[in-house]
């Protein structure tokens, strides 16, 4: 798969094109809608990772643009515009997915791999993390081949913690992030989940480090 990066951070271009030439993929960058628009016209991209706000255009007037042509290539959004309602509009503009900065680039290799799979008529979008692997689009988890029986809350905070198996969340964040909008959910009751992951795969699964949060380990 041939993938063009619109990015005008120089150091975060760089981060994205290593980690998905990591996964074998040609990887070329750009940081002008001028360039990358040139680029698309001269090469038959399988991907485009677009960031919204470029030194000379909207990335969104780009991906409009596209669409308007024909173009039917992949477009996953890589912004800081977090808003619900930009998420729609970049989404009603023809994006096949949309990734909030700052964000985890396993999570964005999962998210590229997916709409990837998407387009290519593929059904599913299975991620594995060490002994476990997750179908980031069904929402099924498999824990060394077998199947794991979770709940909607168990898998979010599970595939959160795969997804972003290199850093410590602390109970705090996890509620923010896989109990959004339930400011009166006891900080707890993260760590009554986490037994019951922990349960469910292997003691070890998860570590706990005193003052720094839980980190996945697989």
């Amino acid at each position: 798969m041939r993938i063009l990066v619109l990015e005008d951070d120089p150091r975060l271009a760089q981060l994205v094109k290593e980690a998905l030439e990591e996964e074998g993929w040609a990887v070329d960058a750009a940081g002008l809608v001028e360039e990358g628009s040139a680029l698309l016209r001269a090469f038959p991209y399988d991907l485009v990772v677009l960031d919204l706000s470029l030194p000379d255009g909207d990335g969104l007037e780009l991906l409009r643009s596209l669409r308007k042509r024909g173009e039917g290539v992949p477009v996953v959004i890589l912004t800081a515009r977090d808003a619900p309602e930009r998420r729609v509009e970049g989404l009603e503009a023809g994006a096949d997915d949309y990734l909030v900065k700052p964000f985890h680039l396993r999570e964005l290799v999962a998210r590229v791999r997916a709409v990837w799979r998407r387009a290519s008529g593929e059904a599913s979008n299975r991620l594995k993390v060490g002994r476990l692997e997750l179908d980031l689009e069904l929402k099924r988890a498999w824990w060394e081949g077998r199947p794991l029986h979770l709940s909607g809350r168990e898998y979010a905070l599970l595939a959160f913690l795969a997804t972003h198996a290199e850093g410590y969340y602390p109970r705090e964040l996890l509620l923010e992030k896989c109990w959004p909008g339930e400011s009166s959910i006891d900080p707890r009751t993260v760590d009554t989940y986490i037994r019951y992951l922990r349960r469910k795969m292997d003691e070890n699964a998860i570590e706990t480090v005193r003052n720094l949060g839980y980190r996945f380990r697989g």
